[in-house]
């Protein structure tokens, strides 16, 4: 989906668990009119249990409730949470639920992460409902108000409507609440629907072509396509300040990090920086180029860009990217820098563990 930039809208940048669940939980509680929740990975626990518990006393004052799980993502939350809720009358459905006959389909997944409240507010990013954040994980969340809030209520509309949404679907009201705000931010909220509309993947690639100051990534799932590698050695050889920041220490696919460190060396030689985040493992998401960021669910790897439905809110405001560059280097602060001349040294058996995943990567990106 490719949408027009709208004016006028405060984003806040919500860094850590600490701060987005209380916020979330907050919205949720003082929610009057509506809720419409997306969510990839959702696992029994006390993470899930203290929003559903949410979720229901918004029901059960009135609230239209509507959740929106992917069917794969869900598989780790037990048939009574489910139950619970829709006894408290609230609207439970699923995204592509598997089906034997169809089996490259089955790989489409909704990684999307929204929360719409009464049609005014949305929060997006990266966060997930598992108790792997309890402590255990870096991740940040964005709240936006203001026209963009549009976008969000069409992203989730169409996927509520759709045919490969399964369960009761009541109808949802399409018209926005927009309340432009004074002084406000430019901002769009663009998806990625696979391979069919790359419209994330594109649009970075833009930014990353007009860049004249920096392109700083920062993303957990290293696996960049071979277009995404020459562009930001591109930028990196006309004098672009090019950093990478990635997950390190306690990753939760240390497949995906090793494939994606088969690339460190071409990188590093073009004099790009990385950075492999060590206090904890890191979920987050984003890039800034130039005084432009985006930041919501798209890992910048294959799996995101050739498969998922992915949801990202796009910023232009020195203001916002301030708050992001302060982020990308107190974590950098907090990261071991990989040096070109230590990288060469590592063994053969490092070559070869890079080599077998990054072709592993390549086929499962290739199966489409």
């Amino acid at each position: 989906m490719g949408t027009d930039w709208k004016e006028g809208n405060r984003i806040t940048l919500l860094p850590d668990s600490r701060r987005f669940v209380p916020a979330l939980l907050e919205a949720i509680d003082t929610a009057q009119e509506s809720i419409w929740l997306e969510q990839y990975l959702v696992e029994s626990g006390r993470v899930t249990q203290r929003f559903f518990e949410a979720l229901i006393r918004a029901a059960r004052r009135g609230v239209e409730v509507r959740v929106l799980l992917d069917s794969f993502g869900a598989t780790g939350l037990g048939q009574q949470e489910r139950t619970r809720l829709s006894a408290a009358g609230v609207a439970l459905c699923h995204y592509n639920p598997f089906m034997m006959r169809r089996l490259r389909r089955n790989l489409i997944r909704t990684h999307r992460k929204l929360v719409l409240i009464d049609r005014r507010v949305v929060f997006t990013g990266g966060y997930c409902l598992t108790d792997d954040y309890l402590g255990d994980w870096f991740d940040l969340m964005v709240r936006a108000e203001g026209p963009v809030v549009a976008d969000a209520i069409t992203l989730f509309a169409d996927l509520w409507e759709s045919p490969r949404v399964r369960g009761d679907k009541p109808r949802v009201e399409r018209q926005a609440v927009p309340q432009p705000q004074p002084g406000g931010m430019a901002a769009r909220l663009v998806q990625n629907e696979g391979h069919r509309s790359p419209t994330i993947r594109r649009s970075l690639h833009r930014q990353i072509v007009a860049a004249t100051r920096r392109v700083w990534l920062y993303t957990p799932y290293f696996l960049p396509s071979r277009q995404l590698r020459r562009l930001i050695r591109e930028a990196s050889a006309r004098g672009v300040d090019v950093r990478l920041l990635v997950a390190g220490k306690g990753h939760d696919h240390p497949s995906v990090r090793t494939a994606g460190q088969c690339h460190y060396g071409q990188l590093l030689d073009s004099g790009i920086k990385i950075y492999e985040y060590q206090p904890r493992f890191t979920h987050a998401k984003f890039c800034i180029v130039d005084d432009w960021a985006t930041v919501g669910s798209c890992n910048f790897d294959h799996w995101s860009l050739h498969w998922n439905l992915e949801a990202n809110l796009e910023v232009e405001s020195p203001t916002f990217c301030a708050d992001l560059v302060e982020l990308f280097e107190s974590h950098s602060l907090e990261s071991m820098p990989i040096l070109a001349q230590a990288w060469e040294k590592r063994s053969r058996t490092q070559r070869l563990r890079e080599r077998t995943a990054a072709l592993v990567s390549a086929w499962l990106a290739g199966l489409r």
